[in-house]
C-alpha cells in the first residue's frame, strides 16, 4: 500500500525539496545518485529520431528531449556533476536493457502499446505514426494483396511484425514473412531484391529511403497497416516517481515555445550528416498532443 500510495502522490511530492524526498526516492532515481551516471539508451540508425552519425555524434529529436530530461533529473536531485552515459540499443534488445537497468531512458521512436506496457513504462507521447511499407517502384505494389504469395521483411522485436503476421493469417496472403535482426537489413532486402516489401513505421521509412542512394527507386505505401499509434520514451516498469520527473520536464518542453524549435529543426530542416529535410509539418493531432501532454492507454 506504501508504494501505491507513491504512486499517486508522485506530483505533489515533485515540488517538495529533494532532502524531504531521499527516504521515497526509487530505484532508478536511487541509482543515478549512487553511480552519479545517466544511462540514456540510442539507435544506430533511426534518424531522425535517434541515430550516430559516421564521425561518432548521437544526435536525434528523441535524443534532444533526452538531454533535456537529464537536466531535468539534476535539478531534480541537486546533482551537476551527474554524468551521462550512451547505450546501444535494438528493436530486439531495448526492452531488455530498460527491465534489467542497464539503461534509464531510451531514447528513440518505440510504439506505445497495451502489451508493452505490461514490460515497460512509457513516458507521454512525443510522436505518432502509422505502419507502412516500402517497395521497389517499378513493382507496381498498390495494396497489401499485392504482396500475396510474395516475400516480406520486418524486424524482430517490433510492433510492425506482428502486424503483419496478424494480416497475413487474416487475409490468407499467403506472404512468406522474413523476420531480420535490424531495420536497414530489412531495407536493403527490399534494395536488392530479396524481399519484395519493408515492413515499418511510416516516419522511419521516409527517413530512410530520403537517405538512400537512389530515392526515387523507392514507393512508400499510401495503404496504412495500422491506426496512427503514439511513441513514448521507455523507463522502467512501475519506476512512477522517475516516470513523472521524465513527464514533468517533457510537460514544460511540449507546453512551451521549444517544441516548435525543436520540430523545426528535426522535421523541416536539413539535418546531419547529409542534409536530409523531411520537410514534414506538425500534423494538428500531435499539435494537440503536445498543447495537452497525458498518459496514453489505449
Amino acid at each position: 500500500m506504501r508504494h501505491l500510495a507513491l504512486s499517486l502522490l508522485t506530483l505533489p511530492y515533485l515540488l517538495l525539496p529533494a532532502a524531504s524526498m531521499a527516504h521515497t526516492t526509487e530505484s532508478t532515481l536511487q541509482k543515478i545518485a549512487e553511480t552519479g551516471t545517466i544511462r540514456l539508451g540510442y539507435r544506430e540508425s533511426e534518424p531522425p529520431f535517434s541515430y550516430k552519425t559516421p564521425d561518432g555524434k548521437i544526435m536525434g529529436f528523441s535524443m534532444d528531449l533526452c538531454d533535456r530530461i537529464v537536466e531535468g533529473i539534476k535539478a531534480h536531485l541537486k546533482r551537476d556533476d551527474l554524468k551521462v552515459e550512451h547505450v546501444a540499443a535494438t528493436s530486439a534488445t531495448r526492452f531488455v536493457l530498460v527491465k534489467s537497468g542497464k539503461i534509464d531512458i531510451e531514447c528513440a521512436a518505440t510504439t506505445n502499446n497495451a502489451e508493452r506496457r505490461k514490460m515497460v513504462g512509457f513516458s507521454y507521447p512525443h510522436f505518432a505514426t502509422a505502419t507502412q511499407y516500402v517497395t521497389l517502384r517499378e513493382d507496381k505494389i498498390r495494396t497489401i494483396e499485392d504482396l500475396a504469395g510474395r516475400s516480406v521483411a520486418a524486424a524482430s522485436g517490433t510492433v510492425n511484425i506482428d502486424q503483419l503476421n496478424s494480416l497475413n493469417r487474416e487475409k490468407q496472403l499467403n506472404i512468406a514473412v522474413i523476420p531480420t535482426k535490424t531495420n536497414l537489413e530489412a531495407f536493403q532486402m527490399v534494395a536488392t531484391g530479396r524481399a519484395s516489401a519493408f515492413v515499418w513505421d511510416g516516419i522511419l521509412l521516409a527517413a530512410m529511403i530520403a537517405q538512400s542512394p537512389e530515392p526515387s527507386k523507392f514507393m512508400l505505401s499510401e495503404e496504412l497497416l495500422s491506426k496512427l499509434e503514439p511513441y513514448g520514451l521507455l523507463v522502467r516498469h512501475g519506476d512512477e516517481e522517475f516516470k513523472a520527473v521524465v513527464n514533468a520536464t517533457l510537460t514544460g518542453i511540449f507546453t512551451g515555445p521549444e517544441i516548435n524549435a525543436l520540430y523545426l529543426k528535426w522535421f523541416n530542416s536539413p539535418i546531419p550528416p547529409d542534409g536530409m529535410n523531411l520537410n514534414l509539418p506538425m500534423s494538428s493531432g500531435l499539435r494537440d498532443a503536445f498543447a495537452d501532454p497525458k498518459e496514453y492507454q489505449e
